[in-house]
């Protein structure tokens, strides 16, 4: 929300979600910010285009995202548009939806057939719904996702952005090896950190234990190879990984100008460091070559 408001990007709805930052955050950390969501963007956008958006997308892990919003404004709704996240987490995006009509009014105005479906742990309608569900068990999973009328023919987007780390090695192995045997045409997105076993990333690991945040993945994240690996190892049939300082340096060069003219950053090179401990992997599985 910070970087928003300091102009790095356009987003109408992160303001109903969350609660204006009182103090500034480090400029490094707005520019990151704004890499991962034009990473991300690109990647959702490209899957979108070439379905014709006839396609599901599924948003793991979402917490308070406004891609949905976001998508129906600039008219690029797939056919459903599904999130999932703890049921504590779900129960408060509901009500904030509830609350505030510019976020429960497009939810409306998508919608079609029967009435909305909505309770404390959930929200149905034809076009958006929110699920809540613990990631590390798939088979829970899947059948909440299947009673909001997921479709598995359908060709679906996966996204996971600081998710799997979270998750021991085994529980994303499970969730990767899920969603890749169970929809025929898929592409999985995952952001999260990389290069973890140097001195760099041992000191970001530390920072986050004294915040009582314990990454229980990290091990995946030793490398770019070790996240492609892991996508590979489970049913994935390509798989794609790089740096955060690469992507950044493949966005649209004017654009890039802009920001980098909204805040003085004199750290350079902690900026670099930064964006090189982070990663956008993406691996796709198509029957119908898409």
């Amino acid at each position: 929300r910070f970087a928003v408001s300091v102009g790095y990007w356009k987003d109408p709805y992160i303001q109903y979600f969350v609660r204006q930052a009182k103090e500034r955050k480090a400029p490094e950390i707005n520019r990151g910010y704004y890499a991962r969501v034009h990473g991300v963007s690109y990647l959702i956008t490209a899957f979108l285009k070439k379905t014709g958006c006839n396609c599901q997308i599924v948003n793991l892990g979402a917490g308070m995202d406004t891609l949905f919003w976001r998508l129906k404004d600039e008219n690029l709704l797939p056919r459903k548009y599904f999130e999932v996240d703890f049921p504590m987490i779900v129960a408060r995006k509901i009500h904030n939806i509830k609350s505030k009509p510019p976020l429960s009014k497009p939810i409306m105005e998508s919608h079609s057939g029967d009435s909305l479906l909505i309770d404390s742990h959930s929200l149905d309608s034809s076009r958006y719904s929110i699920v809540g569900a613990d990631l590390r068990f798939s088979s829970d999973l899947e059948e909440k996702l299947k009673k909001h009328n997921l479709d598995i023919h359908l060709p679906t987007l996966l996204v996971a952005e600081c998710v799997l780390v979270y998750m021991t090695p085994q529980q994303s192995a499970d969730l990767l090896k899920w969603a890749a045997s169970t929809f025929p045409v898929a592409m999985f997105i995952n952001y999260e950190q990389v290069n973890m076993t140097d001195r760099f990333g041992q000191i970001m690991i530390e920072n986050l234990q004294r915040r009582q945040c314990n990454l229980a993945g990290v091990e995946v994240c030793r490398s770019l190879d070790s996240q492609r690996e892991r996508l590979l190892l489970n049913g994935w049939e390509t798989a794609r990984a790089i740096d955060m300082m690469k992507v950044y340096s493949f966005l649209p060069q004017a654009d890039v100008k802009r920001i980098e003219g909204l805040e003085f950053l004199d750290e350079k090179e902690l900026f670099e460091q930064l964006m090189q401990h982070y990663c956008i992997c993406w691996a796709s599985k198509d029957s119908s070559n898409l």
